[in-house]
This record gives structure tokens, C-alpha cells and sequence, in this order.
């Protein structure tokens, strides 16, 4: 498998701009089998079992191994038919009948119109192709310089914490998830974290742009330091 040089280089610089503790996760979604890249073995119990387990290895897997996760194989635009359809409408009723769900939300739920028939993961730029969606675990300091570096009012989404990439696939050049109780558990995501994603194909230009609106914020971070100084400075009187 050969990787990706100058991808490597973006995460690296995503990672120090954006000041990540893990790696950006590239999402490329596939119509055959790549080669030389590793099978997941299959057994995850989320599509975004996936996402946490791209920050360390690449890997792909079919279609039909995303299926454990009901909500997400719909996600991914798989039809809501046979067995996956009948489970699907049981954790949506189970849902709604806790409150978890209002009558009709998932009629608005952001899905791909067509699955892909294999999702590769991995660090970005450790897989030998480019990123159909690049997604990076944040902190909000992370998350508030990646939103000052987009182009356009960013999306907003939480449940399905998976329904980010669809919505980079719709258009969005950035958008940002908050999460959901399932991706919280099933990645372990800690309570300051959320998800950032970027459209593999704004890629280059997002990088430009957070570079660009990092050095902003330590130049007006630090005016900013100096104003709290002599406010506190003059607060204490002479």
C-alpha cells in the first residue's frame, strides 16, 4: 500500500494549526475493493465505530459490513428494505416511544441517496487515495477555528453524529457534528469533544484558510491579552 505524502503533510499541519490531539480521519468512499489495504474484520457495532478506529489504522469495509448499524447503513444510503428496514423501524419506534425521537424526525435525517459498495478509513494520507470526506475529533478552541476558516455559514448537525459526511456530500464545504449519545459511547468521545468534517475536495483550500486564520487569532489573541492586562492593571489603581 503506498501512501500519501502530501496528504501526511496536511495532517500535520491540520493538527498543529488546528492544535488536534489525534490525527484527521480520511473517509473515501469506493465502488471496488482497494488494493493493498486491509479488511476490516468486520463486527463493528457502528458506522461510527469506523470513524474512531480510522484515527490509528487505515482499513476498508463493504457495504454490507456497516449493516450491524441500522441508523447509519441508512445513512450511508442503503434502502430501508427486508431485515436492515425492519430493524431500522423497531430502534426508530423504540426511539420515539422514549422521547428520544419526535414523530417524523427521521424523514429529516441527511442521508446519501446512493451507498457506496466499500468505505476505506485510515489517518489521512495513509491510504493510496484521495479523501471523499476528511473528518477531524475536536475540541471547541479547534472546532470555533475550523468554522472561521470556512467560506459559508457552516451546517450544524447532532443525531446521527454519521450524517456529517452525507452533509459534506450535499454541498457543504464544512460542517460540524455535536455528537450523539450512540457516537459518544461507541467512540468515546469525551464531553469537551465534537466532530469537524471538510469536504475532501475543499481539502487544499481549507488547509490555506486555517493557516491563514490561525496566525489571526495569535495576533488578536495576544492585543486581546495586553487590553486584559491593563484593565486588571488599572482596576488595582496606582
Amino acid at each position: 500500500m503506498s501512501a500519501s505524502p502530501e496528504l501526511e503533510q496536511v495532517s500535520k499541519e491540520l493538527q498543529q494549526d488546528l492544535e488536534l490531539s489525534a490525527p484527521p480521519i480520511q473517509i473515501t468512499y469506493l465502488e471496488e475493493a482497494p488494493s493493498g489495504v486491509p479488511e476490516h474484520p468486520g463486527g463493528a457495532p457502528s458506522v461510527c465505530t469506523f470513524f474512531a478506529a480510522g484515527r490509528s489504522n487505515p482499513f476498508f469495509a463493504s457495504i454490507r459490513a456497516h449493516e450491524d448499524c441500522e441508523i447509519g447503513a441508512f445513512v450511508l444510503g442503503l434502502p430501508p428494505q427486508g431485515p436492515l428496514g425492519d430493524r431500522l423501524t423497531s430502534t426508530v419506534g423504540m426511539m420515539q416511544r422514549e422521547g428520544y425521537l419526535r414523530p417524523g424526525d427521521e424523514g429529516k435525517i441527511v442521508r446519501n441517496q446512493k451507498a457506496p459498495n466499500f468505505v476505506a478509513y485510515g489517518p489521512l494520507g495513509s491510504l493510496p487515495m484521495a479523501p471523499t470526506a476528511v473528518l477531524m475529533f475536536a475540541n471547541p478552541k479547534s472546532a470555533m477555528l475550523a468554522l472561521e476558516a470556512a467560506p459559508e455559514s457552516v451546517p450544524v448537525n447532532g443525531r446521527p453524529m454519521c450524517s456529517l459526511v452525507p452533509t459534506l456530500n450535499h454541498g457543504a464545504p464544512v460542517a460540524l457534528s455535536v455528537g450523539c449519545i450512540g457516537s459518544r459511547i461507541y467512540t468515546s468521545m469525551g464531553d469537551d469533544t465534537m466532530l469537524v468534517g471538510v469536504r475532501g475536495d475543499y481539502l487544499e483550500r481549507f488547509v490555506a484558510e486555517v493557516r491563514k486564520i490561525h496566525r489571526a487569532n495569535e495576533i488578536v489573541g495576544a492585543e486581546n491579552t495586553r487590553r486584559k492586562e491593563r484593565a486588571a492593571s488599572a482596576a488595582q489603581g496606582p
